[in-house]
């Protein structure tokens, strides 16, 4: 685990509690380099924590920045892959993806793989981080409404695609 070494207690307890939950995040939105990603999300919040303001918003905003900075991530991996497919391979599956043995998880995150961006990151948000209706919309900056709606159309292509095969 990364170093919080000098850094108060509040926000050394913020690191260590929520560190590991927010690289399975940013790995479940298809980040390639989850543990620096999220890092990076915390020390962007170090930096701006005399500017909140809500204290008690950190762990909100680190939930955004990871969200962001997976679609940044993502979106680049992309561009990259069309300009110079020989050069970045097309999936490499990492240690935790690997020792992920049984096929019903894996046809699982398969399919939630396969859905769009914003049906992914509102089922991840609402049922893997169990996050209320609430604050899966302020997290992603969209309405309580699309949330509802979102969830519903992903979790209705999830059991198509699961059906599927």
């Amino acid at each position: 685990m990364p170093q919080a070494e000098g850094l108060d207690g509040t926000y050394r307890e913020l690191f260590e509690g929520n560190f590991h939950g927010l690289v399975r995040l940013a790995r479940l939105l298809g980040a390639d380099d989850p543990e620096d990603l999220v890092q990076d999300a915390f020390v962007r919040l170090h930096r701006k924590r005399a500017m909140l303001r809500d204290p008690n918003a950190s762990l909100a905003y680190l939930r955004t920045s990871v969200c962001n900075a997976c679609r940044s991530r993502v979106r680049h991996l992309r561009m990259a892959r069309r300009r110079h497919p020989q050069l970045v391979p097309d999936h490499v599956r990492s240690a935790e993806h690997q020792a992920v043995d049984r096929d019903d998880i894996r046809r699982l995150l398969a399919a939630v793989e396969r859905l769009p961006r914003r049906q992914r990151e509102v089922l991840v948000l609402r049922y893997w981080l169990d996050l209320t209706e609430r604050e899966t919309a302020e997290t992603l900056g969209i309405a309580v409404g699309t949330v509802k709606a979102t969830a519903s159309r992903a979790i209705a292509a999830l059991a198509v695609r699961l059906e599927e095969g």
